[in-house]
């Protein structure tokens, strides 16, 4: 079954064929951009429901009953789970876990996230009491702490290394880490204070490695993606674009554009590509330090489609020279062209310009004078179709 295609790319499909020249066909647009006419027709014909121009079920409305019913079951879960947690715990001859009814609720179709969320209880140390309700590291633990609360309840002026010592005696050897750890999450601190830091905050994590180390070449699609935003001005302002470019062929897997330069930008764009290209798990996405790409919501995407991420150093942009090299080329063919009177205009033009004339039309060296739809075809025909 072929690969569903981008909200984002129907609605410029849609805007090409609603401002297509007089006596264009529409057969000739779906044909450019690889659909077929029915395809086009029916996404112009929802595109009339969503505008009010024809009776219809608009997808905004099936959205919204779809979340309300979701929503309306999920509370009926979550009230289930209440009553049965307050049932529970009103009963006295019964330990006062939750672990079990969680068992017994998933037993009765509520799921256990629903559960562990209403109960505020994690899922992994769920999951390993299911396994194994007592491990042998949790009873080595146990004792652990035993010794040093001991230890600290005798004298709360010894810091965690000393208790440490105290425990050993006790016959419970443990490391200087491991006892910090333990004082550490139970808040064991010593009667003297502590000395903070000089200016309380720790330093952020770093950014991702360079894995590509200049080496735009790639044995199969899907190995290496690259990625980079763009900008130009309209008279009503600037219009941006972010766009992923498979390496293997050249092609650009995803796209997005958005009148505000933000860290959602290259996120719909990812997703984009996700929806165009399935499974690519291990693929790594290189890009530039920009903070869109350095930002929580973009990072969590990448591991959300277990996507490895690259990052080229400051300054350098040869460190992403082969996704510059398609902004330059969409530069002269298209930015540079004339002054574009407003973001719709430009958007019609440049998503034109990459599904017909880049992936299409312009033959490249590179690729042995095939377009990146053709190199696909021919080295990898089962992706290139479902893509």
């Amino acid at each position: 079954m072929p690969a569903a295609y981008p909200h984002e790319f129907r609605e410029d499909v849609v805007r090409v064929a609603n401002n297509r020249e007089s006596g264009q066909k529409l057969s000739v647009i779906a044909r450019d951009f690889g659909i077929s006419e029915s395809c086009l027709t029916n996404w112009m014909r929802q595109a009339d429901v969503e505008d009010g121009k024809r009776p219809g079920t608009t997808g905004e409305d099936s959205t919204e009953l779809r979340d309300l019913r979701r929503r309306n079951r999920l509370l009926e879960q979550e009230n289930e789970v209440l009553r049965r947690a307050a049932a529970y715990l009103s009963q006295a001859n019964l330990p006062k876990r939750f672990y079990p009814l969680v068992s017994e609720l998933a037993a009765d179709g509520i799921p256990v996230a629903v559960s562990l969320r209403v109960l505020k209880l994690s899922r992994q140390p769920y999951y390993r009491w299911r396994k194994q309700q007592v491990t042998d590291a949790g009873l080595v633990e146990a004792y652990r702490v035993n010794a040093l609360f001991d230890a600290h309840r005798d004298d709360d002026t010894f810091g965690y290394r000393l208790l440490a010592d105290e425990a050993a005696d006790d016959g419970e050897v443990m490391s200087g880490r491991t006892a910090w750890r333990i004082c550490r999450d139970n808040q064991w601190w010593s009667a003297f204070s502590k000395k903070r830091a000089k200016n309380g905050k720790r330093p952020g994590p770093p950014v991702h490695d360079d894995l590509v180390q200049r080496d735009f070449t790639s044995d199969d699609v899907n190995e290496l993606w690259l990625t980079d935003i763009t900008e130009h001005p309209t008279d009503e302002g600037k219009l941006y674009l972010c766009a992923f470019k498979d390496v293997f062929s050249n092609r650009i897997v995803g796209y997005s554009m958005d009148g505000r330069m933000k860290a959602r930008l290259a996120v719909n764009a990812l997703d984009n590509a996700m929806i165009r290209r399935g499974d690519t798990a291990g693929c790594v996405v290189h890009s530039d330090r920009g903070s869109q790409f350095r930002s929580r919501k973009f990072v969590r995407a990448l591991d959300r489609n277990h996507l490895i991420g690259s990052m080229g150093q400051v300054g350098a942009a040869g460190d992403n020279a082969a996704m510059e090299s398609f902004f330059a080329l969409l530069q002269k063919n298209v930015l540079d062209r004339k002054r574009w009177r407003t973001r719709e205009e430009l958007r019609i033009a440049i998503i034109t310009w990459i599904e017909r004339t880049y992936h299409r039309r312009r033959r490249q060296v590179r690729l042995g004078k095939l377009t990146p739809i053709e190199y696909e075809t021919i080295m990898n025909p089962t992706v290139s179709l479902a893509a």
